[in-house]
């Protein structure tokens, strides 16, 4: 049994020319004495509860899921110094300044890492082979793709500086990358100790982090792994719940809760953060639903005054831009199975009721952001 106010975060390790930290275990009962740990517990449940229950009532949800997702991978690698935004991380890559490619390479990788994990956890558990997965993916293509895609490290790593000897921090030897990184999966899924499931992936997002076990992509990656924890164990039914502008609003203070577990084995202030986050995260998620909600309904109502007869054509093209938000004529035949002449006639409705605005001033080839939903996400 490990209690809280007395755990030991692990030992400095001596090798060739510097040291390693190598955490303690997990996978074990966790008790504490704290009654504001259980206070902050109560409330991001509460919280995370109200999100789950709210997403059930929201009309045509999965419209609005993409974009969720994209936020995050735009916000999750601006942490990591990318340079996207979400108007930029949606459109086609030909529409991207050369030397901004690389970024959107990034965010859009992520985008595809965390759709392909959510939909594995329905036929793999949430393990080291998922999130295997999800890392080669992540970088396919980008700056990282020569650092061992999809697989763990088999050389030390770390954290600021030039080398181990004056880094920042320096995780565990790879040695040891299994068998801890085994011990973190096991943690998640052990039925017979009685962690509650917020605490659980509040540790384990620590563990992941200080075991480092990637070469590249190991902060993305564990903040994948909240979600698909929150996920796999249904207490969110839709991926709606992200992390990453909560840890990137004040990057320090993350870093910083980070390391004073690591140095100070106060692993007790971590949890509280997290718990935080967790509420707030929440709150905030559904008030975006709701301002989703209200936009909806403010353009269906425009919609149904303005555009006669081309009202049912309008109204699909209106549900593609919620789960899509950029558009050109030869899309919007597609979706509305129009000619090229009525498809540009409805884009033209669109823009004079400012649903839509274009974006590359040509003549020709024109693309349309649905900015005012992407204002919500900005």
């Amino acid at each position: 049994m490990i209690i809280l106010e007395k755990y030991k975060s692990g030992i400095s390790q001596q090798t060739l020319g510097y040291k390693y930290f190598m955490p303690t275990k997990i996978n074990d009962q966790w008790q504490w004495h704290d009654a504001q740990l259980n206070t902050l517990l109560e409330k991001a449940s509460i919280q995370l509860g109200e999100l789950n229950s709210y997403s059930k009532l929201v009309p045509n949800i999965d419209l609005f899921i993409q974009l969720h997702v994209k936020k995050e991978a735009v916000v999750s690698s601006n942490i990591e110094g990318t340079q996207t935004n979400i108007k930029e991380a949606i459109l086609p890559i030909e529409e991207i300044a050369p030397e901004r490619r690389n970024d959107w390479k990034e965010v859009n990788n992520y985008t595809n890492a965390l759709n392909n994990a959510i939909e594995n956890l329905q036929s793999l558990p949430l393990s080291s082979r998922l999130l295997k997965y999800a890392h080669e993916i992540l970088l396919v293509g980008a700056r990282g793709e020569h650092k061992l895609p999809g697989e763990f490290r088999t050389s030390q790593n770390w954290i600021g500086g030039s080398s181990p000897s004056d880094a920042v921090f320096v995780p565990p030897s790879h040695l040891y990358v299994d068998e801890l990184m085994g011990d973190l999966e096991n943690f998640l899924h052990n039925s017979k100790i009685s962690v509650p499931a917020l605490i659980r992936i509040g540790i384990a997002h620590y563990q992941f982090e200080t075991i480092h076990p990637f070469l590249d992509g190991n902060g993305r990656i564990g903040r994948l792994l909240i979600t698909l924890f929150l996920v796999a164990k249904n207490i969110l039914q839709l991926p709606l719940l992200y992390l990453s502008a909560y840890f990137e609003k004040n990057k320090t203070n993350y870093y910083d809760n980070l390391t004073k577990v690591r140095e100070k084995s106060d692993m007790l202030h971590w949890l509280k953060y997290f718990l935080l986050g967790i509420e707030q995260t929440s709150k905030e998620a559904v008030a975006k639903l709701s301002e989703i909600i209200t936009l909806k309904k403010q353009i269906e109502t425009d919609i149904h005054a303005n555009c006669g007869r081309r009202t049912k054509s309008a109204l699909l093209l209106l549900n593609h831009l919620f789960s899509s938000p950029v558009i050109t004529i030869k899309k919007t035949e597609e979706v509305c199975s129009l000619s090229k002449k009525a498809a540009g006639d409805l884009i033209d409705s669109f823009e004079k009721l400012k649903i839509i605005n274009e974006l590359t001033g040509q003549s020709r080839n024109r693309v349309f952001l649905f900015n005012r939903y992407l204002d919500v996400f900005s």
